[in-house]
């Protein structure tokens, strides 16, 4: 029996259910429908208890064998055609009070989930968006399977289409991580329409997992865009740094065009850095860049040729080919970017800074977005 229960949930049901087919059996009557609701009632009180389902209806099918073994010996007497309408009788109770037992069982049941998944939830928006008290954060992260004592990285995933609880590849991924590696240290939800893994440093091949997962899930399901993921930090407001890197570096892939499908936010540093200035930042693309809008067509063919041209490593050929132009046209624009801007795509120095301002171009969608 659960601690906590005030009466005992089987005997009170064994009473019942056996007064009602003894009524049943003498005057052949269905049940109505304030009995079976009586009945649903108690299947929820069964499933609070800690009962299943399973036991629930064993021990009514045994108190029901005992109840019928205990019978006076003049039962014995009735006609064939009387225990066969006796019998009619006690089966269609016995089926429509254990449907109800069940019914009520599983109304019971389903309601246990919802409230687990709004506790979850609701700890799953304290912990990413920080809110609340650390230790008692710390405490309800205990029923949910992290200890929030060690150091925690996260990893988030972005697919064409927002992630919900119920989407396929949720339980896919879930189900596949779980078979690996059991129930350990890691928490699987989604967040804002994206797909999120919390698991532990010393985990960090759940996380490799998770990646590998959702960018290659298999036949029959959609992969993610990117998936990204933060710095291992320690304790609950680690949990939250570690997501908010991951979310950085997804918005810093968007924005900048990266190709990369899998992202690691210590590989991308050095544009937080870059944007901690914003206004300096700006004040360089302008400096720097602003001259190339008098070229003819604009400044973004010449702004894309800095990017691809230090994408390729400035090999021409290779940058002639992933912008579709000759060699020689290509050698055109970078002559017409050293005229315009006064620096030298050659020059090591002047290089960084083209490319420095052409990122921070990206960041800031210039020339889109004026400065």
């Amino acid at each position: 029996m659960t601690e906590g229960i005030e009466h005992d949930v089987p005997t009170e049901l064994t009473e019942a259910y056996l007064v009602l087919l003894a009524d049943a059996s003498r005057t052949g009557r269905l049940l109505r429908r304030d009995e079976l609701e009586g009945l649903r009632v108690l299947g929820e009180h069964c499933a609070e208890a800690g009962y299943g389902l399973r036991e629930v209806v064993a021990h009514c099918l045994a108190a029901a064998r005992r109840a019928w073994q205990t019978l006076p010996g003049s039962a014995s007497a009735l006609s064939v055609a009387e225990l066969r309408r006796t019998g009619d009788a006690v089966l269609a109770a016995t089926d429509a009070a254990l449907a109800a037992l069940g019914e009520g069982h599983e109304r019971a049941q389903r309601m246990a989930v919802r409230q687990e998944e709004a506790a979850r939830r609701e700890f799953i928006d304290d912990l990413l968006y920080g809110r609340g008290d650390l230790g008692l954060l710390a405490e309800r992260a205990e029923r949910f399977g992290l200890r929030l004592a060690g150091a925690y990285a996260v990893a988030v995933a972005v697919g064409e289409e927002p992630f919900a609880d119920v989407h396929p590849l949720v339980h896919r991924v879930e189900r596949e991580l779980v078979g690996r590696f059991g129930e350990r240290d890691v928490l699987l939800a989604s967040k804002d329409g994206r797909l999120v893994c919390i698991a532990p440093d010393s985990e960090r091949a759940v996380l490799e997992a998770f990646a590998d997962l959702t960018l290659r899930p298999g036949a029959g399901y959609r992969p993610v865009l990117r998936v990204a993921t933060g710095r291992r930090h320690s304790g609950a407001s680690g949990v939250l740094r570690s997501y908010e890197e991951a979310l950085d570096a997804l918005d810093y892939a968007q924005r900048l065009g990266l190709a990369a499908r899998q992202l690691k936010a210590e590989e991308l540093l050095v544009f937080p850095v870059l944007m901690r200035d914003r206004a300096a930042m700006a004040d360089l693309v302008r400096s720097v860049l602003g001259p190339l809008t008098e070229a003819r067509g604009g400044a973004r063919p010449l702004l894309d040729t800095i990017a691809v041209q230090a994408e390729a490593a400035y090999v021409n050929a290779e940058a002639a080919r992933r912008l579709g132009l000759s060699v020689r046209t290509l050698s055109y624009r970078l002559e017409r970017i050293k005229s315009l801007t006064g620096y030298d795509p050659s020059d090591a120095l002047q290089r960084f800074t083209l490319e420095t301002a052409a990122m921070g171009a990206r960041l800031l969608n210039w020339p889109e977005q004026p400065l």
